[in-house]
């Protein structure tokens, strides 16, 4: 609401006024071309509610300055020239806004005081009035118009009076009834949004990357821009939806008596209309609605940045009426401003424990949401270049509930001389080592894996894990203590750890202790395709650390491989050689390799491992799916042969199965093609099998693999 002014401070403008007047007149109207015309704002609707507010005042305070054309008397844009033009039956306006408890308790008691003037209450009733309250979408308005029941026509809102012509784009919104149920009056014109969910968004930003094409900021300007398309497909293709809150032009048939009837009125004829709506009794009601639709706004499947409360009794509201563009009997209560405009001061970069490098915004202080933020996430290089975001900028910061705060966009034309670019560091922050950025990934990442002090938690826990040296008993809370405390630096540091530090940690007794001494002496002796995938080398998953082992065979044959001799790596293709090369070529990450030899990690480098036998009741276990057949494998039944898994297999894991195989001399995959030998299918195979008959590939079950395996233990 605006704020009330003396009489005597009201009077003839000063020239200050005057001027500023007019460019808040002109760069409003900048701002609702932007907003209401091409569907991509500037600015956050907190700054532009601001700038209506003193334009407001300033024409409150000085009467001579109003004018017919001031956008303070207007509802919204003017219609797009490129759509035809519709003139709406009943002018479609917007509503006053409340933005904190006590505009809305002044609200109501204008309320009851108007009902009082009016005749309508006596001067000592001081009971409370009826409410009805709804959600506030942040969409597009629009008005449908049903003639004898049909979908005849459809118009944005536009400036009130004249609204664009989108009936065939309409058409394609699937959630818009083409005919009312139970109604063939004359004319039934219904109000509402069009809006999109977060997760059509989502999808839609994906495909426009994919294509090399804009994203859209949120919802609103997607769907905004999806209604407004000159091809009804291109709207189709954005999963637009609506909800219904009112009614236009009315022939023929008899409007309820209250407002919450109306809604489920049209429900009942098919239209959609939101859940999540109240009657309520007076300013507490209203509050109480407001702070429970808070809640559970984030959980919600779209944008809202209010409620909206009206005068429940169509009676009262007759009587209430309306003043200039908006009326008198509703009011929209917004929510705090999940958008704001700050400075970017500067840009820091953050290690991830995987070594992924992330920019960070450092902000001047402003309150968004409620909250103070001074640092947004800002993704990546590629973000921050597509939004060509400056350090000294003004930026606009956006924070959704309790996510993390974001940068939208920069607003170039606030941009100072002295505005610089951003650089990615070539070195990490953390650690000094060198940065990598593949030529096809988004992400640079720190190349000290195993050095990096950011990356060290990680580095250990997935060192430990049970595909790699299988480390018992040491998991997160551990690790947390161990590396928050000093105890572990590197790798190394884990085997020199003895029972009296480790019975000093929280939770840990002396038994604890004891074992997980020896979890750590039985992890010493290992094989070389576990310590490699150990080392955490980017895209060096567990079947790539096997291959390199019986490819080389030992691990200095590794380290002195250049990348051509890592091609010759099975299924090792240029960007994995790349990588591990990468890698090694790091002194840290040598330095703790050297470090994990010296202090007593090893394996045997060149003994073959045969497949323990694969059969149901055999004798002796079915072999871990952990184990690790080394390089140099003696051929073996499935030698050369690739093999794809899929469904649930009778008396064995996948895993279990796959380590057989892997034993046997065969490959893995996991996808089938015509180089596939064979298909290992069980119960509830899906499309593997399905493409395995295709191909005419060669499918088999458990009990043949088993049968496979054990005739070959016979022949041996």
């Amino acid at each position: 609401m605006v704020e009330a002014w003396d009489a005597d401070r009201a009077g003839a403008p000063d020239i200050a006024s005057a001027e500023r007047v007019r460019r808040l007149r002109a760069e409003i109207e900048r701002h609702n071309q932007a907003y209401y015309e091409l569907d991509a704002p500037t600015i956050p609707d907190a700054e532009y509610d601001r700038l209506m507010r003193e334009l407001e005042a300033l024409e409150l305070a000085h009467p001579a300055l109003r004018s017919a054309d001031s956008p303070s008397q207007r509802v919204g844009g003017a219609a797009r020239s490129d759509l035809p033009s519709v003139r709406h039956a009943l002018p479609m306006l917007s509503l006053n806004n409340a933005f904190d408890d006590a505009e809305v308790v002044a609200f109501d008691r204008r309320v009851r005081d108007a009902l009082v003037r009016e005749g309508v209450r006596a001067p000592d009733d001081g009971g409370p009035v009826d409410y009805c309250c709804e959600l506030k979408f942040d969409g597009l308005a629009i008005n449908l118009r049903y003639e004898d029941g049909i979908l005849a026509g459809a118009a944005t809102r536009g400036d009130g009076s004249v609204g664009e012509d989108v009936a065939p784009n309409v058409r394609t919104i699937r959630s818009i009834p083409l005919r009312l149920h139970g109604s063939t009056a004359p004319v039934i014109e219904v109000r509402g949004e069009v809006l999109m969910f977060r997760a059509d968004l989502e999808r839609l930003n994906a495909q426009q990357r994919a294509r090399g094409e804009h994203e859209f900021a949120n919802p609103r300007n997607a769907a905004a821009g999806g209604l407004r398309q000159l091809d009804p497909r291109a709207t189709a293709r954005r999963r637009l939806r609506f909800f219904a809150y009112g009614v236009g032009e009315l022939v023929g048939a008899a409007e309820p008596d209250h407002h919450a009837a109306t809604l489920d009125w049209l429900g009942a004829m098919g239209l959609p209309v939101s859940d999540l709506r109240d009657v309520v009794q007076g300013a507490p009601g209203l509050l109480g609605f407001y702070r429970a639709v808070q809640q559970r706004r984030a959980a919600l499947p779209f944008d809202i940045d209010g409620v909206v409360y009206k005068v429940n009794a169509r009676a009262l509201r007759e009587r209430l009426g309306f003043v200039s563009r908006a009326p008198r009997f509703a009011i929209a209560h917004k929510f705090p401003p999940q958008e704001a405009i700050t400075t970017l001061l500067d840009i820091d970069v953050q290690v991830g424990r995987t070594g992924a490098l992330t920019p960070v915004a450092r902000l001047a202080p402003v309150v968004v949401g409620g909250v103070t933020v001074t640092n947004a996430t800002l993704h990546n290089e590629d973000e921050i270049r597509r939004k060509d975001l400056r350090l000294g900028d003004s930026v606009i910061v956006r924070r959704a509930g309790d996510v993390i705060p974001e940068v939208v966009a920069a607003i170039p034309e606030r941009r100072p001389a002295a505005a610089r670019a951003f650089v990615m560091p070539r070195q990490c922050p953390v650690c000094g080592s060198a940065v990598e950025r593949p030529a096809d990934e988004a992400i640079a990442r720190c190349t000290g894996g195993l050095y990096c002090a950011a990356q060290r938690k990680q580095a250990v826990l997935h060192f430990g894990s049970r595909r790699a040296l299988d480390i018992d008993g040491f998991g997160e809370r551990i690790v947390d203590q161990l590396v928050d405390g000093g105890l572990v630096r590197t790798l190394a540091d884990l085997f020199r750890l003895d029972a009296a530090t480790l019975a000093g940690l929280e939770r840990m007794g002396e038994k604890s202790a004891a074992n997980r001494v020896a979890a750590l002496a039985a992890a010493r002796r290992t094989t070389l395709g576990r310590f490699i995938y150990g080392l955490g080398i980017r895209h060096v998953g567990e079947t790539t650390a096997r291959d390199l082992a019986r490819h080389f065979g030992g691990l200095d044959a590794l380290l002195a491989a250049d990348e051509a001799a890592l091609l010759e790596v099975p299924d090792v293709g240029p960007v994995v050689a790349a990588s591990i090369r990468r890698f090694l070529n790091e002194p840290h990450n040598r330095t703790v390799i050297g470090q994990l030899r010296e202090a007593g990690v090893t394996w045997d480098e060149h003994a073959p491992q045969r497949a323990a036998p694969l059969a149901a009741g055999a004798a002796g276990p079915l072999p871990s799916p952990d184990s690790d057949p080394l390089a140099r494998q003696a051929a073996g039944p499935l030698a050369g042969r690739s093999v794809v898994i899929t469904g649930t297999l009778e008396g064995m894991t996948r895993d279990e199965a796959k380590a057989a195989i892997e034993a046997a001399g065969g490959k893995v995959t996991g996808s089938v093609s015509r180089k596939t030998d064979f298909v290992l299918a069980g119960a509830e195979a899906g499309a593997k099998l399905a493409r395995a008959q295709e191909l005419g590939v060669r499918i088999i079950d458990a009990d043949a693999l088993r049968a496979l395996l054990g005739a070959a233990d016979g022949a041996h």
